[in-house]
């Protein structure tokens, strides 16, 4: 009963997503959470996706992972963000009903019969000659296994705070598991501080919606997941509201009271997600900011008031918010609150999320200073499937910056650390044209399948998907259109009208034409798509984005070709920098410290310059 494969501490976005992965890969698994009913809680904002983590949420479920399929299923609103912006910026978001999303992914866990569940705290970690060997829970039961991967998210030391109120939790609710750090620390980890915070919940009942800018959700909604999840066929709206001077200096005037600003909290909290507090402080000039009321799910009167996250005692929080348009009678269900807690710089893993001084021991999620469900999932699919792996004695899954955001996230993590709360963006990947949420299956499912995890079904699919794509492209290159057969319609989306023949292809260059159109025009083109199965709407996406884009794709996938050699270049994690004289003072320490894998990941980490990269090249090459 006690000896598992696989033991996940921590049912959260990463702790789920890595014993679903692991128990999917043949481990038996055990899934320890200090309460069942909250699994996969969405702590803070009911929503899934957006800039950039959408591309991640697609990216899980291109490999098998479940957090597209379970945002499928639970999904009120979808939106599809920056249409009005280049491919690589398009970023799908919903909105959830939190208590489906929770009950669904426990559901999906219970269906796993490669998984057990146990309900308790972890205390200890067992370790034996430098490798894990099982854990310690809060009842004083061992359970033994061959790798743990931790992800704890809020809970490790966590402290709430509402104004001059503070009191253990890593939840509003719940409790703060207070040993285990101290017992990490013993093994020699570092740890350090961050925070985040929420807004306060809502009585939509008692809102009037009818001040506010309602936001629909898109006329045809798209989805998450390559399954084949239903599509969503009625929406749930958001609302867009402002703060103004008078909210702004009716919090002045609990910032005495505040423990961010009175150095309660050391932690440092999310840049690009601040409290309404920070907001204020540093944009003074600004008189007012947006608030965006979501929803909760289907069956509740509950909002979130999204761009209010605060820790100032709450009837300062009631009393301003009450000042807001459409908030003038105002029922609260809760408070906003800050929770600050313990993590571990990333800077101390492998790019498996495997910790450098426990073997098999894996960390994942904000136990790793992120932020963000989608980071955390991203992180504990990967860190399941590298634990397999491991104990297998199989070789690493590791996806480089230039294949998947999740490559770009780990790699960012674990060569440069961070010392606030890591979100991601498109802006953080260098390659984002070629990392597009539409071709996530083409890039990750045949690395899935290699595996074992992507079945051969969903594998043979991508295949065909992508085929269609490739042959329809090629028509339309040798595809010759007649001015007869197309000018009518060239006039109608007023542009141009051709004299002599010319190639589909071509004119699908021109910004004013779309596949779509072109096909209801064209009957030849029409045909061929009816013949090949084309007419479904993610192939003429598809082939639509290739065409247009195709000549930035192709020079973006030269440069990360050209810079690929500088990736397979390994380097030995034990090698002794010291020893070469001409590398600088401060990288030698860098690069004992982060002991990259590659020349890349070396180029990549802060204080190692130029120059020292030189010296490793020729070092290698003699």
């Amino acid at each position: 009963m006690n000896k598992y494969d696989i033991i996940v501490v921590g049912a959260g976005h990463a702790g789920c997503e890595a014993a679903a992965v692991a128990g999917n890969l043949g481990s038996k698994v055990l899934l320890i959470t200090m309460n069942m009913l909250n699994m996969a809680q969405m702590s803070c904002n009911p929503s899934m996706g957006g800039i950039a983590k959408g591309q991640i949420v697609r990216e899980i479920d291109a490999m098998g992972g479940y957090s597209g399929i379970i945002t499928d299923t639970t999904m009120i609103q979808f939106r599809m963000l920056n249409r009005s912006k280049g491919p690589a910026m398009w970023s799908p978001r919903s909105q959830n009903d939190r208590v489906q999303f929770s009950f669904a992914w426990r559901k999906q866990l219970e269906e796993n019969k490669n998984i057990d569940f146990w309900q308790d705290s972890v205390v200890d970690i067992i370790v034996k000659n430098g490798n894990v060997k099982g854990v310690k829970t809060g009842m004083g039961i061992i359970f033994n296994s061959k790798a743990v991967i931790l992800a704890n998210g809020t809970f490790l030391n966590g402290i709430i705070y509402i104004g001059e109120q503070h009191f253990s939790g890593g939840r509003i609710g719940e409790g703060a598991e207070r040993n285990l750090t101290e017992k990490l620390i013993n093994f020699g980890f570092v740890s350090n501080r961050m925070k985040t915070g929420t807004p306060a919940r809502v009585d939509g009942r008692s809102l009037d919606f009818t001040k506010m800018e309602e936001q629909k959700g898109d006329e045809n909604p798209g989805k998450f997941s390559y399954t084949e999840t239903k599509k969503l066929d009625i929406q749930k709206s958001c609302y867009l509201t402002y703060t103004s001077s008078e909210v702004h200096d009716i919090l002045r005037t609990g910032f005495d009271k505040s423990p961010m600003f009175s150095g309660r909290i050391k932690g440092r909290g999310p840049r690009y997600c601040p409290s309404i507090e920070d907001k204020i402080d540093r944009f003074e000039n600004k008189e007012r900011h947006q608030l965006f009321i979501e929803p909760e799910g289907w069956n509740t009167v509950e909002y979130y008031v999204n761009g209010f996250s605060s820790s100032l005692p709450e009837e300062i929080q009631f009393k301003a918010l009450r000042k807001v348009k459409g908030f003038k009678k105002a029922k609260f269900f809760r408070p906003g609150y800050a929770i600050e807690y313990d993590y571990f710089p990333p800077s101390q893993l492998k790019m498996t999320l495997e910790t450098r001084i426990i073997e098999n021991l894996y960390f994942a999620g904000q136990i790793n200073g992120t932020t963000g469900y989608e980071e955390a999932a991203g992180q504990g699919f990967m860190a399941g499937i590298n634990a397999h792996l491991k104990i297998r004695n199989e070789s690493d899954f590791i996806l480089k910056r230039s294949e998947a955001y999740i490559g770009v996230l780990i790699d960012d993590l674990v060569t440069k650390g961070t010392e606030e709360p890591y979100r991601m963006f498109t802006s953080r990947a260098e390659y984002r044209l070629l990392l597009r949420q539409d071709n996530a299956d083409f890039r990750l499912t045949p690395k899935s399948y290699k595996i074992g995890l992507a079945s051969h079904e969903r594998y043979i699919k991508v295949e065909d998907k992508y085929k269609k794509v490739s042959d329809f492209i090629d028509f339309l290159k040798t595809k010759a259109l007649i001015p007869n057969e197309i000018n009518q319609f060239l006039e109608d989306k007023d542009t141009n009208k051709i004299t002599q023949k010319q190639k589909a292809f071509t004119l699908l260059l021109r910004p004013q034409i779309l596949i779509k159109e072109m096909v209801a025009a064209v009957g030849s083109i029409s045909e061929y798509a009816i013949s090949h199965q084309c007419l479904n709407d993610e192939i003429l996406e598809e082939v639509e984005l290739q065409i247009k884009y195709e000549n930035y794709i192709q020079k973006e996938q030269e440069l990360a070709d050209k810079l690929s050699n500088l990736e397979n270049m390994p380097l030995n994690e034990n090698f002794d920098y010291s020893k070469i004289s001409s590398l600088s003072i401060e990288a030698k320490e860098k690069l004992s410290k982060v002991k990259p894998r590659t020349i890349g990941q070396a180029a990549r980490i802060s204080g190692v310059s130029p120059s020292d990269i030189s010296v490793l090249i020729v070092f290698l090459g003699r």
